[in-house]
């Protein structure tokens, strides 16, 4: 790896924008770099329906801010005017006026009578307006949602006993209520269905003077026009597939996108499950559900990748043992699935970002969501490691070990193992841990509802905590030695007791599932093991610091843990859920946020970070013909995503 890439682009906010490197792609044929090309194309043409999926306002918003940032005359370095820059860039980055973790609307720091005059000045040609709309019109609707905090303030609404569809701010819901989308459910769902589809994936729910109904995300649905671009290039990647089983996922996605059937998203995960010979690969649709209060409607994500040959031997061995970490899970036998099917484990280098996972985007996915997919025809897990490696590039001596870290000693342990620890834990949550269990015969996936995602977040973290600690481990030449886990350990509970609250808002609760997952892991473990006092909260100079006194029995205790959360997930238990996510995962002890917070800021370190995409750029002999694809690593986070709404924007 070149030691003169700079991996990091900038940073406002709360934001530090990085760059990933894309490893060996000079070494992929060139029929290979076509189809990422092409891939590449049909990521970024999703963008815009991401937008519109987090907030009805988003699009024209970021359009009306985009004239005035690019086009204003005045005086730019005014308070006013770099309040607003910063403010488009946090737009830009969270894909809406929503905070991407946290779910608040955002605070202009620039005033509205700023923004209402800078919008009038701007040439009424360029700005977004409706038929029969004046600029007046425009302004008055855009300003209310964005300067009154009181209208739609969350973008997701987490709150026990709330209406959680009317108080959510995101665009997968109109005029219905709650229980009007639940009671819609339960009235289509088929539960003697062996093979149900992911029902509501991809459909808004709208209600109208003939009752609740949907209107699908599809060509000739809604989203047309982004959709119509998406399946363009997904068919000029068909030109350069590397084998016949590759063609026929593509196809069969494209199918979906043209229908909307469900069914046919089914067929596609199917197959796609079982291409696990293609070097490139990619995630194309509406996917994941944690934008959704009801745990539903699948954001628009994209993600093109080619494998990382080297690390995929790691996942292999993880892979190629599956049934045993399954066979030997603390769990209850009734809850274990009996053979183990298709799980495909690689390591990969992303090649481009696009929708839900662009800008900030995940280290490590496991794909398709359905539990009885999952269970009769496997699953793929990757682990990105092109990402994890900027990552860690962009912290090396940030001064965030020597401030949170108990000891000298601690911190030289994490230095040794950290990153192995990270990197295998993430293995084992996606390549086994969300493939890992089994529902009851019966249980609706939907069952736990909101706290689904927690629950399955929680399942898949102590899935893969309590096997790193495991000596199969050092047998299978995963881990050095039988104390290497303990760097995970600590890291993991400190991240979850005290460092994650400086990713959240003074006086908030947490409302991320990810996060509610980690905390609720860490605060039941820590409660559980007061009386033998396995993890200790210290106060030294002021500082609260956490100390891990026994480390083996704080692996008994995760595999307590995993042992309820597969329980509660397998037989659908929802109270049991409501239960633990409230008692341990949501509320925020105030006096030691204020401290993490104050430690964290003097830090100077931004809690959340992105990427800046490569640009893919085709090379042309003299007769036109492409001859390579260059990666280019110089433009700007600005710069790039002023480009996508200028060349991908299709529903604005």
């Amino acid at each position: 790896m070149a030691t003169d890439f700079n991996y990091i682009e900038g940073r406002f906010a709360d934001v530090m924008m990085l760059r990933y490197r894309l490893d060996n792609f000079e070494k992929l044929s060139l029929r290979q770099k076509k189809l990422v090309y092409c891939l590449s194309q049909a990521a970024l043409y999703g963008r815009d329906m991401t937008f519109d999926q987090f907030g009805k306002y988003n699009l024209r918003i970021r359009k009306v801010l985009e004239v005035v940032y690019t086009c204003y005359d005045g005086d730019r370095g005014s308070e006013d005017f770099m309040a607003l820059e910063e403010y488009l860039k946090r737009v830009w980055f969270s894909n809406g006026i929503y905070h991407h973790y946290g779910c608040d609307k955002f605070k202009p720091g620039f005033s509205e009578s700023f923004f209402v005059d800078a919008v009038k000045s701007m040439d009424i040609g360029s700005l977004p307006l409706k038929d029969g709309e004046s600029v007046d019109d425009l302004c008055g609707e855009l300003a209310h949602v964005m300067f009154d905090k009181s209208v739609l303030p969350v973008k997701v609404c987490k709150k026990d006993g709330v209406d959680l569809v009317c108080s959510s701010a995101c665009n997968f819901y109109e005029g219905v209520s709650q229980k009007e989308v639940e009671d819609y459910y339960a009235s289509v769902k088929d539960p003697c269905d062996e093979e149900p589809v992911s029902y509501g994936l991809n459909t808004s729910v709208v209600k109208d003077a003939d009752g609740v109904r949907e209107e699908a995300w599809r060509i000739g649905g809604k989203y047309d026009k982004a959709i119509t671009k998406i399946v363009f290039w997904l068919e000029r990647a068909l030109n350069y597939v590397e084998n016949d089983r590759q063609s026929n996922v593509i196809e069969t996605l494209v199918r979906y996108y043209q229908t909307g059937n469900l069914r046919d998203f089914n067929e596609y995960c199917i197959k796609w499950v079982a291409d696990s010979d293609s070097l490139v690969d990619f995630i194309n649709g509406f996917i994941e559900v944690y934008d959704d209060p009801l745990g539903m409607k699948g954001t628009w994500e994209g993600l093109v990748e080619y494998r990382d040959v080297e690390g995929t031997r790691r996942t292999k061995v993880i892979s190629d043992n599956a049934q045993w970490f399954e066979d030997n899970s603390p769990v209850d036998p009734r809850f274990k699935k009996k053979q183990v099917n298709g799980v495909s484990a690689n390591v990969i280098c992303a090649a481009m970002l696009g929708g839900g996972e662009y800008p900030s985007t995940a280290i490590g996915i496991n794909l398709p969501n359905a539990d009885w997919i999952r269970a009769r025809h496997g699953s793929k897990s990757v682990t990105i490691s092109n990402i994890i490696s900027a990552y860690n590039e962009a912290a090396r001596g940030n001064g965030f070990d020597e401030e949170f870290v108990v000891d000298e000693e601690t911190v030289i342990m994490i230095r040794k193992y950290g990153d192995m620890c990270d990197v295998m834990h993430t293995d084992l949550h996606e390549c086994l841990g969300h493939g890992s269990g089994q529902l009851l015969p019966g249980v609706d996936p939907d069952a736990l509802k909101a706290y689904g995602n927690t629950i399955e977040e929680a399942r898949a973290d102590l899935f893969g905590l309590y096997y790193v600690a495991d000596k199969k481990m050092v047998e299978l030449g995963l881990m050095p030695d039988e104390n290497a886990y303990k760097a995970g350990y600590y890291t993991y509970i400190m991240n979850g007791l005290l460092t994650q609250l400086a990713r959240i808002k003074r006086g908030h609760d947490i409302e991320e599932a990810h996060m509610r997952d980690r905390a609720l892991i860490a605060r039941w473990c820590y409660e559980q093991g007061r009386a033998d006092n396995v993890i200790e909260l210290s106060r030294t100079g002021g500082k609260t610091y956490v100390k891990i006194n026994d480390y083996s029995r704080l692996r008994d205790l995760f595999g307590m843990l995993l042992a309820e959360v597969q329980r509660i997930k397998s037989e659908g238990d929802y109270e049991a859920a409501r239960s633990l996510v409230e008692c341990y995962a949501v509320k925020v002890d105030g006096e030691l946020h204020d401290e993490i917070l104050a430690r964290y800021g003097k830090l100077g370190i931004p809690p959340y970070k992105g990427f800046v995409n490569p640009v893919l750029i085709p090379e042309t002999d003299d007769s036109g013909n492409v001859v390579d694809i260059r990666v280019d690593y110089t433009e700007t986070y600005v710069g790039q995503m002023l480009r996508y709404s200028k060349v991908y924007s299709t529903l604005i």
